[in-house]
Order: C-alpha cells, then structure tokens, then sequence
C-alpha cells in the first residue's frame, strides 16, 4: 500500500544492544512462575501481575493478528527436502556455517542446548548440538525445514529477533503458544554487511531450568564474528575486481570508477573514488543517474560495473517510495534515467519517515526530540543526515532539513497500523504509530491504512 505526500502539504537505532529475558538477580524459577501467571491473565482477561516485556508485548498483539491459538496452534510449516537444500545453497550465511558451528556448537551441546541457524524468513536451514534436546525439538517442529517466523509459530526468539532486527531471548511463557513454555531461547539475526540486508539468524534453545544470562551475549557476539568474516569474504571479492579492472583503468582518460554488484568501490581512475555507488535497481548497460555522479554510463564487468560520470546535465529523480513494508526499510528511487534502491539503516529509515510526512521541514532541534525525545543530539542527527545527502544527493535539503519540493514522496506501509516500524523506540515513530493505530494520524499517512 502507498501513501502520496504532496510538496506543498505540510542508522542505526538507540536500542539496548540486548534483549535479555531474565532480569539481573532475580531467581529463574520464580521468574517462570510469574511469567506463567503473566501469559494466563493475558489471554483470560484478568489484571496481569507484571507487564510484560515491551518487546514481547508488541510481539504477542502481531501474533494475535496472525490468528494463532495459544492452546492449539498447528505444527510449524515444512519446506520440502528439495526445497531446503536450494535454500541451503542459495545462503550466503553457508560460507560461514564452518565458524558458526566451532564457535557455538560444542558450548551447546555441553550445555544441553542445540543451535539452529535460520534464513531471512525463519525457516531453519541447520540443527545442531545435544541430542536430548533435538528430540524435544522434535517433539515441537523446531527441525530443519520448519518456519519459525511469528505468523507460524507465534512469539519466538527467532521469529521475534527477525521482526524487530535485533537480539532477542525469550523465556518460558513469554512464548505465545503454552506448548513452547518449556523452553528459553536466544537468537540474534545476521546482516549483509554489504548492503544490511537480513540472511538470517542464529538461535541457541534448551529446556527452562538451563537459562543463563550470558547465553543470549554468546549468540550474539558469534553473529558478529560471521558478519566480519562475511565482510572479510566481501574485501577479498573486491581485491580481484579491482585486479582484473588495472588494466582497463590504466588505458582511460577520463573519469571512471569499478564497482562491485553491490556498489561498493573497487578501484578509481581521474576521480576522487566514492565509498559506494547506488546502482539502479535493474541494471543494464546504457546511462543512469546516480546519486552524487549524476548521469552516468554503465558497462558490466565480471563480478561488477564499469561507472563512467558524464557531463554534468539536470536530472532530477521525479519519485521517492519509502518501503516501510518488511523488516528492512528500502528506499527506492525513479525518475527519467530508470530506477534503484538503497536499504537503509533504521535510523536513517526513522529520519526519513519524519521527513516525509513533515514536508514544510524540520529543523536539526526538532528531529532531536523525534528520534531521541530530547534537543541533546542535534550533532547526531545533523550527522547522520549528512550521510544520507551524500546518498542522495539534491533529493534532501538543509535549514530545514526536508524533501525537495520537486520530488513526489510516497511512504508504503504494511497492512496493519501496528507495523509500522515495529521496532523503533523513537518518541516521533511511535507517535505516528499510535496516531494510526487511533485512526487520527497525520494526512500524509492517513489515506494509505487498509481497510
């Protein structure tokens, strides 16, 4: 669904940087036991003895949603064994499988735990560790080929941690489905450091009585060590791009720069060389204007682009499509030279969604409070701000910051008002949520919530 913004209407987040389920000195067993009476007052009506976490609330409302009985929810669903052995080869997260497995496998079997490492939509591609608790796994489809995203499965820590983007553990009878009680889980998701995009995630379950405060710390560092080595396997690429391209950089005088498929800058001739290119979304040999090159000619090479910037002409972008639609934000945009997208951080995702439905601008002070709910960070926000011009070049505007008055701003939302941006913390996005979950929320969203 689409929301237009007229011209004439009017990063990454602050998050802790974990989850945590089990509260410093609190016993475990106890804390069950009122998570239990939580979960059963929750679901009967009656005034619940603590709130829930904020993380597992907003997940239990998503799942409501999905139709899921807590009492009787259906089995996981199954990809076919064809099915996931694509998905399997088609991973990028298998080309660190080998450092997942060293790092974490052992510490789970020793601990009765197993490991799982999923892809982007939750399905788990590998198993591994105690086998006690693969047969409890067994028992629950928590198998290879089995969906454990929330609209399969309800509040889960690999379901959850891919919704909101972030590490999550989720204890006992913070899981929606009463079958699942049993169990506590930590998963933390993996990102492209290429392009952020999300592959997937890694989880550790074992049985209720084996919780451990660090567990969740554990699975998380060993997701960033595979986005190192992912990053790692990605300079390696560019070193022999930028290799085979010497030759033909050496024979030019005029501008030009080689790019990998992703955009990022392997080698650079007459030119100061850019980080990254935001290549259009359907690429093909002839010209393209380019944030920060403009008009551009394009020429595959093996493995990437050959850019050349030309003369400079007016070629201003016509469209801008915020997607706000998945758990990754993507910005897609089209004018005369075609059309490309650039995934974006959440906190540039959070800036541009208050930019796009406060059209007359706002000012560094006032994006402050947005985001962080106090006037303390303008140096922030004028910095990531910054970052984002270098991105799109004429598209944002300064004093005050906003979309150029040429460019149609349409925001895509999902289908319900609670989505959006499920997991931003920011005062001015949660507003917005709130406002369209009321149905009063600002014109510029208003017209775009399905009925």
């Amino acid at each position: 669904m689409h929301v237009v913004a007229n011209a004439k209407s009017g990063s990454h987040m602050s998050f802790p940087p974990l989850d945590t389920a089990l509260p410093a000195g609190v016993d475990a067993r106890e804390h069950a036991l009122l998570l239990r009476r939580v979960h059963e007052a929750s679901f009967t009506g009656r005034p619940v003895p603590a709130p829930p976490r904020p993380v597992i609330e907003d997940s239990w409302d998503r799942t409501r949603r999905f139709g899921i009985d807590p009492d009787s929810a259906p089995p996981p669903r199954m990809a076919r064994l064809d099915e996931l052995q694509r998905h399997r080869d088609a991973s990028p997260i298998a080309e660190v499988l080998p450092l997942i497995r060293r790092s974490l496998v052992s510490v789970a079997d020793e601990a009765d735990h197993i490991m799982l490492v999923t892809d982007a939509s939750g399905q788990v591609l590998w198993r591994d560790g105690s086998h006690r608790v693969r047969s409890i796994g067994d028992r629950v489809g928590l198998v290879e080929g089995a969906f454990w995203n929330e609209g399969s499965t309800g509040t889960n820590a690999i379901g959850t941690a891919l919704a909101v983007g972030r590490p999550v553990q989720v204890y006992s009878a913070e899981h929606f489905v009463r079958s699942l009680h049993t169990l506590t889980c930590a998963c933390a998701p993996i990102h492209d450091p290429r392009d952020g995009r999300l592959l997937g995630a890694i989880d550790v379950t074992g049985p209720v009585s084996t919780i451990h405060p660090s567990t969740l710390a554990l699975v998380n560092a060993v997701a960033q060590l595979a986005e190192a080595h992912l990053q790692s396997i990605h300079h390696t690429h560019l070193e022999r791009l930028r290799s085979v391209a010497a030759p033909l950089l050496a024979g030019m005088s005029e501008r030009a720069l080689v790019v990998d498929e992703s955009g990022w800058t392997a080698a650079a001739v007459h030119m100061e060389p850019v980080r990254r290119v935001l290549l259009p979304k359907h690429r093909e040999s002839g010209t393209a204007w380019l944030p920060a090159l403009g008009e551009c000619a394009l020429e595959p090479l093996p493995g990437g682009w050959l850019v050349r910037p030309q003369p400079v002409k007016e070629a201003v972008p016509s469209t801008v499509t915020l997607d706000l639609t998945g758990p990754s934000s993507t910005m897609v945009v089209s004018g005369p030279s075609g059309e490309w997208a650039h995934r974006l951080t959440p906190r540039h995702a959070e800036l541009l969604l208050l930019l796009a439905v406060h059209r007359d601008g706002r000012t560094g002070a006032q994006l402050s409070q947005d985001v962080f709910g106090g006037d303390g960070h303008v140096v922030t926000v004028r910095a990531e701000l910054s970052r984002v011009r270098r991105h799109l070049g004429g598209i944002i505007e300064s004093r005050p910051y906003r979309f150029s008055e040429e460019v149609r701003v349409r925001v895509a939302l999902g289908p319900s008002p609670a989505d959006l941006m499920p997991a931003s913390m920011a005062p001015g996005v949660r507003a917005l949520r709130r406002a369209l979950c009321e149905g009063n929320a600002p014109m510029a969203l208003r017209d775009g919530i399905a009925t």
